[in-house]
């Protein structure tokens, strides 16, 4: 069923947001899979009637879990038990910059100020194991933004990000979370959440109780670029998290600073590293803010498709031999799915539908830039 529209977007029911749930919260589906889905078979509550049937299709010896009606309706109440509302993709209260990102979650769990999350955000994200100075300069630029009017973002982690979250709990500032919402990392930073909960806000897309892994902060660290206009790295060691954060904002299309360090402090090695390949130089908050405050006066109010719509193409089955010769031209190495279109000689609904059986198998890998491969 299609979400009623509001002045900004959609408004789904209590019912809705439930199916919505349940679909996101079931095995093999990720948010580019559920907006597939949901304009695939036009509402969630058909694409989980649809999911044995397309895992079937996909070579699967079995379905996936499907999240119940009943782990859906429990994970709700205990978000309401600590505080937290799921706000879905299109909704007003959805952070206006994430909803761009083609990987954005259909739903996530908001605790604090939902009106924080509609400010222009500026992230900040560093090394855990900090210097003196570099959490120094992290704090120091984080109140500048906020006096400027922006909201600084980051993951809650130790060190830089902590610094910069601690400087600007008066003026806002939104935590993206790892793990659930009821499972803080690290442990010590719970006070600190509660604190900036008063003027800004935590979010996170993973299910309540859910204990953060380390795959999952990558993940997150998508979300903390996407939801903001630049990122700004101080200190980042040449493997760290932080420069993941970097590589994901340049995909999304987000402002890429780093601030230099010296080149003896291994601390410094990722952000020098960023500073050679383009990255803005950063030694005073002017440097990022006469960047991004040309950028917020012409933001546009991002307008969004309803998930919850038809997208104009019914739901196909393709033919046998049409999945056979698709499935013949996939393998380990990554293709455009545009080329496989082009190969498989096979309308772009029906290659369409050939990957959309086989991730929901468990079986696709999709990646950025439109790539697909065979697990």
């Amino acid at each position: 069923m299609k979400s009623p529209p509001t002045a900004d977007g959609i408004s789904l029911s209590d019912s809705q947001r439930l199916d919505w749930l349940r679909l996101i919260r079931s095995e093999n589906v990720g948010p580019r899979t559920f907006r597939t889905l949901i304009n695939h078979y036009g509402g969630a509550r058909a694409a989980i009637e649809m999911l044995p049937e397309l895992a079937r299709r996909g070579g699967a010896q079995a379905p996936g879990r499907i999240c119940s009606v009943q782990e859906a309706e429990r994970e709700i109440e205990e978000a309401r038990r600590i505080g937290a509302s799921f706000v879905a993709l299109g909704e007003p209260g959805y952070p206006p910059r994430l909803r761009m990102i083609e990987d954005a979650p259909p739903l996530i769990s908001v605790r604090g100020r939902l009106a924080a999350l509609a400010s222009p955000m500026i992230a900040i994200v560093g090394s855990r194991n900090a210097s003196a100075a570099g959490a120094k300069f992290a704090g120091r630029i984080a109140r500048e933004f906020g006096e400027a009017g922006f909201v600084t973002a980051s993951g809650l982690a130790r060190g830089i990000d902590a610094a910069a979250h601690r400087a600007s709990i008066d003026t806002g500032t939104i935590a993206v979370l790892a793990g659930g919402q009821d499972y803080i990392y690290p442990p010590e930073h719970v006070s600190l959440l509660e604190e900036l909960l008063e003027c800004g806000a935590a979010i996170s897309e993973m299910p309540v109780g859910w204990e953060p892994r380390a795959r999952d902060f990558p993940r997150r660290n998508r979300l903390i670029s996407g939801l903001s206009l630049g990122v700004v790295i101080v200190e980042a060691a040449r493997r760290s998290g932080s420069l993941i954060t970097a590589r994901l904002a340049l995909e999304q299309g987000r402002e890429v600073f780093a601030v230099p360090g010296s080149p003896l402090d291994p601390r410094c090695e990722g952000t020098n590293g960023l500073l050679k390949q383009g990255a803005t130089l950063v030694t005073e908050a002017h440097d990022v803010l006469s960047v991004l405050g040309p950028i917020v006066g012409r933001d546009p109010a991002f307008p969004v498709e309803d998930p919850g719509s038809d997208a104009g193409e019914p739901p196909v089955e393709p033919a046998p031999d049409e999945r056979r010769r698709i499935l013949g031209l996939l393998g380990p190495t990554p293709v455009d799915v545009d080329e496989l279109i082009r190969q498989s000689g096979a309308r772009p609904a029906v290659v369409r539908a050939v990957l959309l059986e086989l991730e929901i198998a468990g079986r696709l890998d999709r990646q950025p830039g439109g790539r697909v491969a065979l697990l």
